[in-house]
């Protein structure tokens, strides 16, 4: 066997058997080999021809007198009619035109070659017969040489050769056997062994090399196919420049992608082509001089984005290229692909924008704003310089959202981050966290004074009246600041720092700026701790109701009680109501707690008189829960408290939260019969709107009002008989609030209150002492001569 270059289909190894043509193993197109081989040898079938007939005739004027005609004759004619016939036939086949030849057509070369082979032995035999040594060895030279021939040009077909020389070789032993010359004898059969050898090798080669051919020409067809699908259904295209980077070869996808003719392209510098207006100034972009560099170099790149102009339009391109060598190493310039990736990129822009901005403000999101402080942190690290973080909440923002719709919320949030954008400086990125939260990444927070400054310009400014859809809103704001890496040295810990500086302006009312201090942290975790143990509370029964009395300011008598929660914990001791009920509130803890409130109140005013009520406090969140009024349903029910007994405290701050049902759940607790008091009347939002919309059984009066109101204050002297004469006049009661000594008392009955409430009647107590209280009641006993008023 002998090896060869295989390519698409070709065999890698051809059996001897298949080149001689005696065997077809499946699996391979062995007839493309045998076409190979019958091509090679049409070429010199011409000369073949020729040869024969002028050494015939040479073998004739040899013979010429010493063999007898009547036989040289017809021999001569034979052979020239063999040698024409088979090259008539030949050419009528065409054989040598085919792609794929079968092994029974190749059996008339074989027969033609065995018989010109015979036909040869035939002549030697007649002048070994006939003639004498000297005479025959011109004829035995004519019939090597043409052996010799056989095996150097029809070797493309070995075995056509092989019987060439077989039978010619037999022929010429016999005949110099014949005569008795045993040495020519032998130099005859040596010559056909080496003949026949050479044959094979000769053969060998040839098939190797039409192979290789036949290989690389297919490759070619290949490529040129792939080449021209590509350029045909592809998106992408071939570019080529040669050493002084001009353009050669333009494609037609490529033309159509400069938007020039192809004629026009061809020759022209290709970086001129893709430059632009760029190339007359000289203002290249970074990664078009990166492209230059390359190209200088000779270095390959792959899926490289340059910025191109085409006919004056902005284009993004992906291009690859490798040098272009020859066999000898030698440059011959780029050849490479190219995309046109313009909406890609602007479509990856968008999405990175997306991912980086606030949809609604078009401000910085909180990825973004997390990147900015992480540089930030991390110039101040390397400078030994200071950062800022700074925090900011609306304040009632979600009062707007629930009564005006979120529509209007969120143009609200666009024109806070337009006041917000308005007061920013090189120094300073604001963003939007989410929901009403922004934040604001100082660069240099060296000078302390100037962040207190822009905190107080930005509570100022977004604090101003906004006019949204022909609304007039009023918000505020609450700023918290922390400075890293003083107050942080993660990102995580300084965005940390400032939410609790940012929680404690909102824990006192909002409108403020609180920088971060280490105890920040300390009651942020007394904070985490104490509502972990204010989940147990419940349960481990440390929470209790202290009873407040209300008195009538007529008689001094006790018409009614407060209930008051308290907390006593084994780890905190008794806990203020002021700490643990925003913490309550914060874990969505004060509904249960609430209910348990409710209704241990309303069984311990069943042990009292039966003209006593008694008063339980409400927060917004419990009124806004599903089974608020199930609830209040199921303790009267279960106390057998009747419901004219009850009085639910509210403050004007769930007015606050109109959309959440707040308003409407108050109609039904006063459908029940229930009464309905509104707590710390004129401190907060106040509105007589309120009390228009709710029937209201009783207002009170905060104790800020009564204080002053002893003291003679005029503006709190005017807004006790205003609230006293507007109750009036709707059928409501007042309760004074705070009343802690004679005189304030004295002035509460003189503007006209109806009822009291103070430690001047009795601080809280325990629901004991309540009960003892009615025992032991006198109008004296609790501060008040009727006489004395």
């Amino acid at each position: 066997m002998f090896k060869s270059v295989a390519q698409s289909g070709l065999p890698r190894v051809i059996p001897l058997s298949v080149l001689l043509g005696l065997s077809d193993p499946p699996g391979i197109d062995w007839g493309r080999i045998r076409a190979l081989q019958f091509n090679g040898n049409h070429q010199h079938s011409l000369l073949k021809i020729v040869s024969a007939i002028v050494c015939g005739l040479l073998t004739v004027q040899w013979g010429f007198g010493r063999v007898n005609l009547m036989l040289l004759g017809p021999w001569l004619a034979l052979l020239g009619a063999l040698y024409i016939y088979a090259h008539l036939l030949f050419r009528k086949q065409a054989a040598w035109q085919r792609k794929s030849i079968h092994r029974a057509d190749m059996t008339m070369v074989y027969l033609v070659s065995f018989a010109g082979g015979l036909m040869w032995g035939i002549g030697f035999l007649l002048f070994a017969f006939s003639t004498d040594l000297m005479t025959m060895i011109p004829v035995w030279a004519t019939i090597i040489c043409l052996m010799v021939g056989s095996a150097m040009l029809f070797s493309t077909m070995p075995l056509s050769s092989i019987l060439f020389i077989t039978a010619s070789s037999a022929a010429m032993i016999f005949g110099w056997l014949y005569i008795c010359s045993i040495q020519l004898a032998v130099v005859s059969l040596a010559i056909g062994v080496l003949l026949i050898s050479a044959c094979l090798k000769t053969g060998r080669s040839f098939i190797d090399r039409r192979v290789a051919e036949a290989s690389l020409t297919e490759k070619s067809e290949v490529v040129s196919l792939l080449l021209k699908e590509f350029e045909d259904t592809g998106a992408d295209w071939l570019w080529q420049i040669d050493t002084a980077r001009r353009i050669t070869h333009v494609s037609p996808r490529f033309a159509h992608a400069l938007g020039q003719p192809a004629e026009q392209i061809e020759g022209m510098p290709f970086l001129q082509m893709i430059a632009g207006e760029s190339w007359e100034s000289g203002k290249f972009s970074t990664a078009l001089r990166e492209l230059a560099d390359k190209l200088k170099r000779r270095d390959s790149f792959s899926n490289m984005l340059v910025p191109v102009e085409i006919n004056g339009e902005n284009r993004w391109w992906e291009l690859s290229a490798s040098p272009k060598l020859d066999d000898n190493g030698v440059f011959h310039g780029f050849r490479g692909v190219g995309s046109d990736i313009t909406e890609q990129r602007e479509s990856a822009d968008k999405i990175s924008h997306l991912a980086r901005f606030d949809t609604l403000t078009r401000l910085p999101n909180r990825l973004q704003l997390t990147d900015s402080v992480k540089k930030a942190m991390e110039a101040a690290e390397k400078w030994n310089g200071r950062c800022g973080f700074m925090m900011i909440d609306l304040d009632r923002f979600k009062a707007v959202n629930d009564t005006l719709g979120h529509p209007v919320g969120d143009r609200l949030l666009a024109r806070v981050s337009e006041r917000l954008r308005s007061i920013m400086t090189d120094n300073e990125m604001c963003g939007r966290l989410g929901g009403d939260e922004f934040a604001i990444v100082i660069r240099d927070a060296s000078d302390t004074q100037y962040i207190e400054l822009l905190a107080k310009r930005i509570i100022e400014t977004l604090s101003r009246p906004y006019e949204v859809d022909q609304h007039t809103l009023y918000i505020g704001a609450s700023v918290g600041t922390a400075i890293g890496p003083r107050d942080g040295r993660t990102v995580e810990m300084l965005m940390r720092s400032a939410d609790l500086a940012l929680y404690r302006s909102k824990d006192q009312g909002g409108g403020a700026y609180t920088q971060y201090e280490p105890k920040l942290h300390v009651q942020a975790e007394e904070r985490r701790v104490m509502e972990i143990a204010l989940r147990k509370a419940l349960e481990n029964d440390e929470l209790s109701l202290n009873y407040q009395p209300v008195v009538s300011a007529d008689s001094g008598g006790v018409v009614g009680f407060e209930a008051l929660l308290r907390w006593t914990n084994p780890h905190f001791g008794v806990v203020s109501p002021a700490k643990f009920i925003p913490v309550a509130e914060e874990a969505r803890l004060i509904v249960s707690i609430g209910e348990w409130v409710m209704r241990t109140a309303c069984k311990e005013a069943m042990s009292w008189p039966s003209t006593v009520k008694v008063a339980v406090n409400v927060s917004a969140d419990q009124l806004t829960e599903v089974n608020f009024l199930s609830m209040v349903v199921s303790a009267l029910d279960e106390s057998g408290l009747p419901p004219s007994r009850l009085e639910i405290e509210v403050t004007e701050s769930i007015f606050m939260r109109e959309g959440t049902g707040a308003a409407e759940m108050l109609d039904q607790i006063i459908a029940l019969g229930v009464n309905l008091s509104l707590d710390d009347f004129g401190t907060g939002y106040s509105s007589l709107g309120y009390l228009r919309k709710t029937r209201f059984s009783t207002i009170k009066v905060d104790r800020s009002f009564v204080q002053g109101a002893a003291k003679n204050a005029p503006e709190s002297l005017a807004i006790i008989r205003a609230v006293v004469a507007m109750a009036d006049a709707l059928g409501m009661s007042t309760t004074a609030e705070g009343a802690e000594t004679e005189e304030e008392v004295k002035m509460i009955r003189k503007l006209g209150c109806r009822k009291i409430q103070g430690y001047y009647f009795g601080r809280p107590m325990a629901a004991a002492d309540a009960r003892d209280l009615f025992g032991m009641f006198e109008p004296q006993y609790l501060g008040y001569d009727k006489k004395s008023a």
